[in-house]
């Protein structure tokens, strides 16, 4: 598919996807013979996975950190798992902040 189509299947800004591509945060996307993108469906899938995990403020270091490690042999398995569990991990603390503060709302709306 081309960008046109990647961007309205991902809800993705065309200039988006090609700042995720420049900065490594999505493997590089291959070329036809006269240089433009095709994209497939594990891209669309890196889109996906790079935006949600933006969304949540998960940090561009880390995300291109794992990038770079699905594009080297099998031997890096355990540091990607151990680098997403770290950003699990972060994501949990932050979840449990949001959820005390959501609780602290609801006790003054009911205290009111």
């Amino acid at each position: 598919m081309n960008s046109k189509e990647i961007s309205k299947q991902t809800n993705t800004p065309i200039n988006t996807i090609r700042y995720f591509e420049r900065i490594g945060l999505i493997p590089q996307v291959k070329r036809n013979r006269d240089g433009l993108r095709e994209f497939n469906e594990a891209d669309a899938d890196w889109i996906r996975f790079i935006k949600q995990m933006r969304e949540v403020d998960l940090s561009i270091e880390g995300l291109i950190e794992y990038v770079t490690l699905s594009k080297q042999p099998e031997g890096s398995a355990q540091a990607r798992k151990e680098l997403l569990t770290e950003q699990r991990n972060e994501l949990q603390a932050q979840i449990n902040l949001l959820e005390a503060a959501k609780d602290e709302l609801q006790r003054r709306i009911v205290a009111k």
